[in-house]
C-alpha cells in the first residue's frame, strides 16, 4: 500500500531492517567442488535482485566454500554482492554440510534463511514468492521439491520411478498437514524463519544426520513450528546427478534412509519392470500360438488387461 508520501510500506519496512542491520532474507549455498554447476546457480540467484528487493540492501547471498580443490571459490567471488565464507573447523560428530550451513547461519542477518544447493536453478521472483508463501500459510519452514533435469536413458527411466515412490511415501498434502506426524523436506530448497531456526536448534540439532533436511522437518512438526512442503516446478529446477554412476551412488545412500524397507521396495519395483516388459511379450507369444483360456477370451487379451492394470 502507498501512503501520502508515495513510499510503500514494503520499502519502509526494508529501510527499518537496514537501520537495525538486518535483511529480509539470507540465502546460504554450501559448496564443495561445485565448479560445474555453481556459476549457473549463482546467476539465477543474483538475477533475483531488483529495485524493491536489492541484493546487498534487502537480502544477502552467502556461499560457504567447504575446502574446495577446484574453481568453486573463484567462481563464487566473481559475482558482485556474493559473500564467500569458510566453514568452521569440522568437529567430531558433524557432517560437512551441516557444519557449512551452521557456520553461515551464525553470520546471517536475514529474518528468513534459505538453504539451497549449488546444483539448483531458481526461477525469476522465486525468493520473494517463497517468503510470501510461507507467511501466507503461517509456517516457520517451507521446502520445495524441484523439477528434476535428467539426461540419458537410465536417468529418464529411473528418476521418475524414484520420485513417484517418494511422492507415495511422503504425500505433500499429508506432510503439510499439522495434524499428521509424517514429515519431509528437501535440502535443495529449505526456507526457515530465523525464529523457527532458533527454536529448532539450527543445524546443530541435526549435526550428524545424513538427511539433515528431513530431520529438521520432523523437528518442525514435533515442535509445531509449521511445515509446508510441495513440488515446485514453478520455482526451481535441479540436475542432481551428472552421471549414472553418481545417481546410483547417491540413491543407494539416500533410499536406505528414506525407506525402512528399501530392499523389499526395490524387489517389488524390479517385479513391476519385469511385468511391464514381460507381459506384452507373453501376450504376443500366446496370440501367435492361439492359446485359449476361456471361449470368449484369448490368453493374450487377459495378459494385456493385467499389463494395463500395472500401468
Amino acid at each position: 500500500m502507498v501512503g501520502m508520501s508515495g513510499v510503500t510500506e514494503e520499502s519502509q519496512e526494508s529501510e527499518a531492517d537496514q537501520t537495525r542491520g538486518e535483511f529480509l532474507l539470507t540465502v546460504i549455498v554450501p559448496a564443495r567442488n561445485e565448479e560445474d554447476c555453481l556459476g549457473a546457480c549463482l546467476e539465477s540467484l543474483v538475477a533475483q535482485s531488483e529495485e524493491i528487493f536489492a541484493l546487498g540492501q534487502d537480502w544477502e547471498l552467502l556461499v560457504v566454500d567447504d575446502a574446495s580443490t577446484d574453481r568453486t571459490r573463484e567462481i563464487a567471488e566473481s559475482f558482485a554482492g556474493v559473500t564467500v565464507l569458510r566453514p568452521a573447523k569440522l568437529e567430531k560428530g558433524w557432517t560437512g554440510k551441516a557444519n557449512a550451513c551452521w557456520t553461515a547461519a551464525q553470520q546471517a542477518r536475514g529474518r528468513w534463511l534459505l538453504f539451497t544447493d549449488a546444483d539448483t536453478l531458481h526461477e525469476p521472483g522465486n525468493l520473494r514468492r517463497a517468503m510470501h508463501e510461507a507467511e501466507k500459510y503461517k509456517v516457520g519452514v517451507l521446502s520445495y521439491s524441484p523439477r528434476q533435469l535428467v539426461s540419458g536413458v537410465v536417468q529418464r527411466a529411473l528418476m521418475p520411478l524414484v520420485f513417484s515412490e517418494l511422492a507415495l511415501a511422503y504425500p505433500p498434502e499429508k506432510v503439510s498437514n499439522p495434524e499428521l506426524r509424517i514429515a519431509a523436506a528437501n535440502g535443495q530448497f529449505l526456507l526457515v524463519s530465523r525464529e523457527a531456526y532458533k527454536a529448532l536448534g539450527g543445524h546443530g540439532s541435526v549435526k550428524g544426520e545424513i538427511l539433515e533436511d528431513v530431520e529438521l522437518a520432523f523437528l518442525a512438526k514435533r515442535r509445531k513450528l509449521g511445515l509446508r512442503f510441495r513440488y515446485a516446478a514453478d520455482a526451481l529446477s535441479t540436475r542432481m546427478y551428472r552421471s549414472t554412476g553418481a545417481m546410483v551412488e547417491g540413491w543407494t545412500k539416500n533410499l536406505a534412509l528414506l525407506f525402512g524397507n528399501a530392499l523389499i521396495l526395490a524387489l517389488w519395483r524390479v517385479l513391476d519392470i519385469f511385468l511391464l516388459v514381460g507381459l506384452p511379450l507373453l501376450a504376443w507369444k500366446f496370440w501367435n500360438y492361439g492359446v485359449q483360456l476361456v471361449p470368449w477370451f484369448t490368453a493374450g487379451w487377459l495378459l494385456v488387461l493385467v499389463w494395463l492394470r500395472k500401468l
